[in-house]
């Protein structure tokens, strides 16, 4: 079961081979022997997700069932889940229940869906290797000496170690791509706003997404279907008609053009990585695709932009924390004043400081102007270079990381090679853009490695017809480490 597509257990459940029930079991038992080496999950509660899953039988018995019901998919503990402890990853969200569900947890309960569990992640979401976590540091199921990548790398871990059947992620600066592409799966963050932001703890809100992350395009598709939707409670939500996303995923790939952004094969992207994104370009040229190379000359400002105004976001968003409403307050303080800052010391890790700090100093008067203001700017430019890219390609690809996953530790001590990991990815999330990730070959030290595809804006379902063509002809998403 473990190895099923999400259609392959959806039948298996119509078909009353397994109960929702035994299903969900069995992915808990999954949990319980192998989540310990890995700490993918940071939050169970086998109770409520047995009694969904009861609920979920019903309906199947029933003849209700939607494409998801009854089978079990973890979230990132960065969505609101009534009943659920919800940390953001944070000591300063360690004792929060939440009571009321994100807008994607509500279209998962609707459709039937699990909630198996919720992921580890970086503090916050500020983070490339899942190291920031207050619950300790999620492990790379292909090699737990490995970074799983981040902020969702709790996600990525559980989806490659078939501790889930799927799960959920966030992505604000590459944190669903990067991680996907390090653990070897499929992940695909939307075009901003497709999905609701209702209930998911803010970063930077002109930048983070949802999006889903599994084994496969297909599943992708299917679970798309289900977290996109209109939601008036979110501002920046978009009033579209509702799609299949998988709708297109069998037409051929005859004349596609492949755009190759000479700024994605320069200096700092490893050999090994290359060569596999080389090799899947190559399969792409056999499937009826042409290659039309191109040019994002705004990428290598995409860094130093996020940089800014991912931080100047975050210091705003996080200035709730305070210790008065909930979360972490510090047991021992003088006054008021000396209670938000004890509490917001010792609640908050290092990294998030350090935006937070970095963020309230380019909102300062005197900084605004030179910084922030320049900083939106130059994002402009960056959305401009992909709309006059778009003008001679249909997608575009290159790879998703320029390294294959790090050492634990390796970059701790260097907040700009972290920083680094993310050069492929920014630039989406500046322009709001669509872009996804899928596994395409191994590096030297036999860690998977990620190709990235980039759409135009709402072309999400030639995105998923792209990648399910490849893996179709290929094998890569059905690799899985042994544990």
């Amino acid at each position: 079961m473990f190895e099923s597509s999400l259609k392959q257990l959806g039948d298996a459940l119509r078909a009353k081979k397994i109960s929702s029930v035994e299903l969900t079991q069995l992915y808990l038992d999954r949990i319980a022997a192998h989540n310990p080496a890995l700490n993918a999950y940071i939050t169970l509660n086998p109770e409520m997700s047995l009694a969904q899953a009861r609920a979920a039988d019903a309906r199947l018995a029933a003849g209700s069932a939607d494409a998801l019901t009854g089978i079990p998919v973890a979230q990132k503990d960065i969505f609101c889940a009534k009943g659920w402890l919800t940390t953001c990853g944070s000591k300063m969200l360690h004792n929060f229940v939440s009571p009321y569900d994100a807008h994607v947890i509500s279209q998962f309960n609707n459709a039937g869906a699990i909630n198996l569990g919720k992921t580890n992640m970086d503090e916050f979401a500020m983070g490339s290797s899942n190291e920031t976590s207050y619950y300790g540091a999620v492990k790379n199921p292909w090699d737990k000496a490995r970074v799983p990548g981040g902020s969702s790398g709790g996600t990525a871990s559980a989806v490659a170690a078939r501790l889930c059947a799927a799960a959920t992620g966030t992505d604000t600066g590459g944190s669903i791509r990067q991680p996907a592409a390090l653990c070897g799966i499929s992940g695909l963050k939307p075009t901003y706003g497709v999905c609701s932001r209702y209930g998911m703890i803010a970063f930077a809100s002109s930048l983070d997404q949802a999006g889903p992350m599994g084994r496969s395009a297909e599943d992708l598709a299917l679970l798309l279907n289900t977290m996109a939707g209109f939601d008036e409670r979110d501002s920046t939500s978009l009033q579209r008609d509702k799609e299949d996303y998988a709708r297109d995923l069998n037409k051929p790939l005859n004349g596609l053009r492949i755009g190759l952004p000479k700024e994605f094969f320069a200096e700092g992207l490893g050999s090994d990585v290359a060569r596999a994104v080389e090799a899947a370009i190559a399969e792409y040229k056999k499937l009826g695709a042409t290659v039309v190379d191109i040019s994002l000359p705004n990428t290598r400002l995409s860094i130093p932009v996020y940089y800014v105004l991912a931080p100047a976001e975050a210091s705003s968003n996080l200035s709730r924390f305070d210790g008065v409403r909930y979360g972490y307050r510090a047991p021992d303080y003088s006054d008021l004043a000396d209670m938000y800052e004890q509490s917001r010391s010792q609640g908050f890790g290092a990294e998030v400081k350090r935006r937070i700090m970095i963020g309230t100093y380019v909102l300062s008067h005197g900084y605004y102007d030179a910084y922030y203001i320049q900083a939106q700017k130059i994002r402009r430019l960056i959305a401009q270079d992909f709309v006059e890219a778009y003008k001679h390609c249909d997608v575009i690809m290159g790879p998703t990381s320029p390294s294959t996953a790090f050492k634990l530790g390796e970059k701790g001590d260097d907040p700009v090679q972290m920083y680094l990991s993310d050069i492929y990815t920014i630039a989406v999330n500046l322009a709001g853009l669509p872009g996804m990730s899928i596994p395409c070959g191994f590096g030297d030290n036999d860690m998977p490695v990620g190709l990235q595809i980039i759409g135009n804006y709402f072309d999400e379902a030639r995105m998923l017809n792209v990648a399910h063509q490849y893996q179709l002809a290929t094998d890569w998403h059905n690799r899985a480490p042994q544990l």
